[in-house]
Order: C-alpha cells, then structure tokens, then sequence
C-alpha cells in the first residue's frame, strides 16, 4: 500500500468524501493484484461491494464540472482519411501504450463533436463534456483552480477505464501565452492545462477540439499525442455526406421525393459547398418547411436558401446553370414541355 493511498482514506473519511474513498480503495486492491496477492484483492473487492461502496462497472459520475453527452446518435459519416484516424484512435487505446489524449482541429461544422461521440461509443465508455461556463470564472486566478479541480476529479474517477472526457472548443481556456492580446487570467488558466495534461490519468481518453488551431499555444499541443484535422474533405466528401443525410432526414418526411441527382446539382451551383453541420442544416431545415402536399418543394427552398435569393431565377438562368429541362420544371413548378417552349420562345428572340 502506497503511502498517498494511506492519507486519502484518511482525507475521504473527514472531508466524508464517497468519490476519493472508492477511487483509493479500488487503487490498493489493483496494487495488491499487481503484486500477485491476488486472494487479498478480491477479498477488498467483496468486501466493498457488499457494503455498496465500490463501484462496479457500471457507474455514474457526477461533477458539477461535466455533462453526460448522450452518443447514440448513429453513425457519422466521414471521409475516408478522417474515418480512418478515428479507428486509428480506437486501436491506440484499446493497445493501452499510453496513447490517450487527441485534439480534433477544424473549421465549425466539420464533424469534430460528432466524432467525439463517435469514439466513446465505438470504445463503449461515457462521454463527459467539460462544462466552461462553470469553468471559466471573472475573479483573479479562480480559472486556474477551477481547472486544477477538474483534473484533479478526472484522476479520481472510480473507473477511469469507462471514460472519455471532452474539452469542447478548447481554445476557450489553451490560447497562446505570448499573445499580446490575451488575459493574463487566460495565460495562467493554459499554463494551469499545460500541468494538468502532464499528470493526466492514462487510463481515460481525452479528447479537445478547436477552430482556433493555428492560435493555440504550441506548448499545449504538444501534449496530446496526435492532432486529427478535420479540414480533409473534398467536394465530392460533401456531397456523398450530403446524400448520405438527405436519405436519413427523408425517412421522416414520406410524401417528399428521391431526387438526388438534382440535390447534387443543387449544391455543385454554389460558391462553395459548406462543410457537413451547415449542409445538414439546411436539408433539414428545406424538408421541414416544406409544404407535404407538394413532394418536390423542399427542392425549390433548398436552391432558394443555397443561391440566397427569395425568388426564382428565368428558365434561361436556370438552363445557362446547367440544369435540364426536367430539372427546371422541378425547380419551378412548371411542365417540362412549356420549359421548352418557354426557351425555345427566348432563342429565337
């Protein structure tokens, strides 16, 4: 038995202290297992479990510090690079060689929270999200003890194998500590990080994402083993991504119609293909104001809402879009044949 463990039973009986006195408690039996007094562990083992203080498996954590993130959300759809660093990730913890803490770096929308669930779920543990607001505190140097607790509860976790902790938008309390526009508040809360990342329990995933990458202190990414960029996906990415939402969504809505090709020339008319959170917003958003009786009008409002206009453009504009005649009459209600007599009428004008 280690001497720490000594005075932190004596700490979790005074301060009455449940979380630190299981945590400890599991930790000796584990040191008596490792040193081959197996019989002794599994005594300390049945014996808290009887009394319903160990924790079993099956635990809850609870900090005013973390929320719970629900990860059944189905499958995400990624581009092959990206999807391949996640079971890379998954493969890195389930080896147990100390490959523990990931930073997901991207532009907004781009599948970096998602992913995060995705990880948790595939690792079959819970996802805690750090919570900032609770965090994050105006009075002199309360960020930084504020952080030091968080760790210091994530190295107490009675099953730390169970867990993935995410520090979601991590640049919130990590920007760098030679800019001169920042806090001095916010450079002792990164070096408060910088610490803590240090002493982390190997045991539990954590992950951080950013938008911010290129603003983040070159010390504080540093200490996480692999950096995952999420700023890989082609146009044809978005697309696929695109139809792989749109047939979800439409599951929902039984009267709208299958059209997918038109949905893709839709989104190749635009500037630029906006990554998958803003694309999957606005299918959703098309398909729900949608009128039900009207199977192809998500598909106007959707054109509408990707051109940023309110009203429909000429059929020539439309056909010097590249669209056909067919796709024309969809996008503006009218029949393929008067679409032809209608540009048939303006070329011989």
């Amino acid at each position: 038995m280690k001497k720490k463990d000594i005075i932190n039973l004596i700490k979790a009986h005074y301060d009455q202290d449940e979380l630190l006195f299981r945590s400890t408690t599991n930790d000796i039996a584990r040191d008596f297992d490792a040193s081959g007094d197996h019989q002794l562990a599994q005594y300390i083992m049945t014996f808290l479990s009887s009394a319903n203080t160990f924790v079993p498996q099956a635990y809850t954590f609870e900090s005013p510090f973390f929320k719970t993130v629900n990860t059944n959300t189905g499958a995400l759809p990624l581009p092959t690079p990206i999807a391949d660093d996640i079971k890379g990730i998954i493969n890195a913890v389930n080896h147990h060689v100390g490959i523990h803490k990931f930073l997901f770096e991207g532009a907004p929308g781009t599948g970096k929270t998602e992913s995060a669930k995705q990880v948790a779920r595939l690792l079959s543990r819970k996802l805690y999200m750090v919570d900032f607001n609770s965090l994050i505190d105006s009075m002199m140097g309360q960020t930084a003890k504020n952080i030091a607790a968080v760790f210091n509860e994530i190295n107490r976790m009675p099953a730390p194998d169970q867990a993935v902790i995410l520090f979601d938008e991590i640049d919130a309390i990590a920007l760098d500590r030679v800019n001169t526009n920042d806090l001095r508040e916010m450079g002792r809360a990164t070096s408060s990080v910088l610490q803590a990342l240090d002493r982390v329990n190997e045991d539990v995933v954590v992950i951080a994402t950013t938008n911010l990458y290129k603003q983040l202190d070159r010390a504080f990414i540093r200490r996480f083993d692999s950096v995952i960029d999420f700023d890989r996906y082609t146009q044809e990415d978005k697309l696929d991504i695109a139809g792989i939402l749109l047939n979800n969504d439409l599951k929902k809505f039984k009267n709208a119609s299958r059209d997918m090709k038109l949905v893709r020339k839709i989104l190749n008319s635009m500037p630029s293909i906006p990554n998958p959170g803003e694309l999957n917003n606005l299918l959703k958003v098309s398909l729900a104001f949608s009128d039900p009786d009207d199977p192809q009008d998500y598909l106007r409002r959707l054109y509408r809402t990707t051109q940023n206009i309110s009203e429909m453009p000429s059929f020539l504009q439309l056909k010097k879009q590249g669209f056909t005649l067919r796709e024309i009459g969809v996008l503006t209600g009218v029949s393929k044949s008067q679409v032809a007599r209608e540009l048939r009428g303006a070329s011989d004008e």
